[in-house]
């Protein structure tokens, strides 16, 4: 599976987003510039992200975006659906109950594509955003020491 550039740039505005709202709003400008993606690329994203209600934005002066919910009830599955669509690593019609496939009674590669695709469910659902906040935190914190340091 490969992620688009819209889920990965999603993802990274989030976790900005999330570390620099706890405070104020954080202006579409200043997350673009933290991590190097254009303006108008970043307010489709929040536009898409805003209308899910992960991000609410606030209008008028120190106005900006934030989170739309507490960052630990956020799953990185749901940003990455929201941005993606689906996490299908394989779309196997003998995984559907439709009954579109003709051979799903005797594929046995249909197991291998259904572990697949619920493995990688089962990890980006049970992630959430305020556990990578966290990380994020841990690693700002390790940099701060080692720059004391030199």
């Amino acid at each position: 599976m490969k992620l688009s550039t819209r889920a990965r740039y999603g993802l990274r505005a989030l976790i900005d987003l999330g570390l620099y709202s706890e405070t104020e709003a954080v202006s579409i400008q200043s997350i673009a510039t933290r991590q190097n993606i254009s303006v108008s690329y970043l307010e489709q994203l929040m536009a898409l992200l805003k209308k899910a209600g992960l991000v609410k934005s606030i209008r008028g002066a120190g106005g900006g975006y934030r989170l739309g919910k507490p960052a630990q009830e956020i799953s990185v599955g749901e940003i990455l659906r929201i941005l993606e669509g689906g996490l299908e690593a394989v779309k196997c019609p003998g995984n559907e109950e439709d009954g579109s496939c003709q051979d799903a009674d005797f594929c046995v590669a249909k197991y291998v594509w259904k572990r697949i695709n619920d493995s990688i469910t089962d990890a980006v659902d049970h992630m959430t955003l305020g556990e990578l906040l966290e990380e994020s935190h841990r690693i700002q914190d390790k940099k701060k020491k080692q720059d004391a340091i030199i």
